[in-house]
């Protein structure tokens, strides 16, 4: 096992590992424990008690933070004719179609979000392969395919992150930077909650959010109470 250092060590003591904190105690603590040079992210970890073998607790979608995820985010649009120029006019910062499909083919990645007109999908499918192991393959549940390019596009750059539940019924979602202020890491984290409180299928039985915590990027783990988030 690898070593933690002096600064994480430290960290970790002001942590009550048994307890579970308050959303504003929690943002609190965790800027508190972040001890890194640099803007470290924050991170939620939820374990839910859903059975992702199933196709309707196969938990995915997308919610745009109110303020934001401080990372400017790479936009990728797969389009043709008008909506090629709509998604330039909307600010991606790359458009194109066969050309661009190529050159994806062949290893570039320099972008973080793909958008697909419905038309473009034939072609696009083909980069399944490359795109679908880096989660960055585009998908109607998170908005990623559309026709209205513009919405998608500026959703994406006001701050949108994409959420999934994994094999083991886990979700991680970035929901700001240490260097935010506490209110809105709140408001992100609370936003964050909410969306996944209404993506509860009814299928799912017994305790359906089973753990919540926060981290920044080289922090420790704080739990969070969910119980005062209401819909």
């Amino acid at each position: 096992m690898a070593k933690k250092g002096k600064k994480y060590e430290d960290a970790i003591k002001l942590v009550d590992r048994e307890r579970v904190y308050e959303i504003q105690e929690a943002v609190e603590l965790v800027k508190k424990t972040a001890t890194a040079k640099f803007d470290e992210t924050v991170e939620l970890a939820a374990r839910l008690g859903v059975d992702p073998k199933k196709a309707d607790q196969q938990i995915r979608g997308a919610v745009v933070l109110p303020n934001g995820t401080g990372k400017t985010q790479r936009v990728l649009v797969f389009a043709k004719g008008d909506k090629a120029k709509e998604a330039e006019a909307a600010g991606a910062d790359f458009v194109g179609e066969d050309d661009l499909i190529n050159k994806v083919n062949q290893g570039w990645f320099d972008f973080d979000v793909v958008v697909a007109t419905p038309d473009m999908m034939a072609q696009v499918g083909k980069l399944g392969r490359v795109l679908g192991p880096k989660g960055l393959m585009p998908n109607p549940k998170t908005g990623t395919v559309t026709f209205d390019v513009t919405k998608a596009v500026n959703e994406i750059k006001a701050g949108k992150v994409e959420y999934r539940v994994d094999k083991t019924g886990n979700i991680h979602v970035p929901i700001g930077k240490v260097s935010f202020s506490d209110e809105k890491l709140a408001e992100n984290l609370t936003t964050i909650i909410e969306t996944l409180l209404k993506a509860k299928p009814a299928s799912s039985k017994g305790t359906y959010m089973r753990n919540v915590a926060i981290a920044s990027t080289m922090g420790p783990g704080v739990k969070v109470n969910v119980s005062a988030v209401k819909l």
